[in-house]
């Protein structure tokens, strides 16, 4: 600082406040006598434990019937025996300086939060995402359950069952159907990602079993976290907001059997899919979804050469999305390569 350095970086560079700094600095130069001056109490204090008393309160607390009672509780049991060997407060600071002052109740300790689950796709079957929802019956207290597995990349719906009952068997059969129709094998080179969330369905051994003999892996969402799975989210919002979904509840199985699959042929094959340059989610699948948006594009260009002054800027574009993410990473890291979160 003689030489000239600024006293605030020269602070921010040895890690200490300004104040502290200006302290030294009075202290060891000039006419400092170098002594500390910092405010305490060096004095002995006569009333203060004798190493004595804080081994007895330290051998009280560790006997078999103190062992697992707080001081709050040994100070006034040993008061109803006319004891006295210190305050609670003596109890708890003898107790923190030999390390015994840890908390000894049955609840677990904090947790790890569980790292966020970040999964890409980049074309059809590569990644899947399947939830079960609630649909209501005319039974009060009964209900339906709509599985539904959706394909992440393409937003098509490769399997769907309506069940009386929420079981893993149920899922495994279904996700083998799906596996099936779409030609899903073990010996694929990039294998299909199954993406869930934690209910007792989709951990379950039985369908962690079918799905190592289908070779697929599994994913799963973060305790409490929705987002972590909100395609599936998405659809069933879709689901149930359609103008034509029953206002009464179904009569049966069979009946709400017959509406699902009427929304699904609706939604696979002719809902334009707003996330996918609106074409449906079979275009897409299917790869016809690149000469659809390309012919779109032509003919845009064609009408802004007919009217230039109508367009100020480029054209609409009708580019469809190359990788579709669940949690994508941050922008700094857009770059790097994905973080694949598998459960085993």
């Amino acid at each position: 600082m003689a030489a000239g350095a600024r006293a605030r970086e020269v602070a921010a560079l040895l890690g200490v406040g300004l104040t502290t700094l200006q302290r030294w600095r009075r202290q060891f130069a000039g006419d400092g006598d170098g002594s500390d001056r910092r405010r305490g109490s060096p004095r002995h204090v006569a009333h203060r434990l004798s190493e004595e008393e804080r081994q007895r309160i330290l051998l009280t607390c560790n006997q078999t019937e103190f062992a697992a009672l707080p001081p709050g509780q040994i100070v006034p049991v040993l008061a109803d025996r006319g004891l006295y060997i210190g305050s609670e407060r003596s109890f708890y600071r003898v107790l923190h300086a030999h390390g015994q002052a840890h908390r000894r109740g049955r609840a677990r300790p904090p947790q790890e939060p569980r790292p966020v689950p970040r999964l890409q796709a980049r074309g059809p079957n590569q990644l899947w995402s399947w939830d079960i929802t609630y649909l209501p019956t005319s039974v009060r207290g009964v209900w339906l359950y709509l599985y539904l597995v959706i394909d992440v990349w393409s937003r098509k719906v490769v399997a769907w069952d309506v069940a009386e009952r929420e079981d893993a068997q149920i899922a495994a059969d279904l996700v083998g159907r799906g596996c099936l129709r779409e030609r899903i094998s073990k010996g694929r080179r990039q294998p299909l990602v199954l993406h869930a969330d934690n209910g007792n369905a989709m951990r379950a051994a039985t369908l962690e079993a079918r799905l190592e003999e289908l070779g697929v892996l599994r994913s799963f969402s973060r305790p409490r976290v929705s987002n972590d799975n909100p395609y599936s989210e998405s659809l069933f919002r879709t689901v149930k907001y359609r103008p034509d979904y029953p206002r009464r509840p179904f009569q049966s199985k069979d009946d709400a059997c017959a509406w699902v699959a009427t929304f699904v042929s609706w939604y696979n094959h002719q809902h334009r899919h707003s996330a996918i340059r609106f074409v449906t989610p079979h275009q897409r699948h299917s790869g016809q979804a690149e000469e659809i948006c390309r012919h779109r594009s032509r003919a845009y260009e064609q009408a802004r050469q007919c009217h230039p002054r109508r367009w100020s800027r480029s054209t609409r574009s009708w580019h469809q999305p190359e990788v579709v993410w669940i949690n994508p990473p941050p922008p700094e890291n857009a770059n790097g390569p994905a973080t694949l979160l598998i459960a085993v």
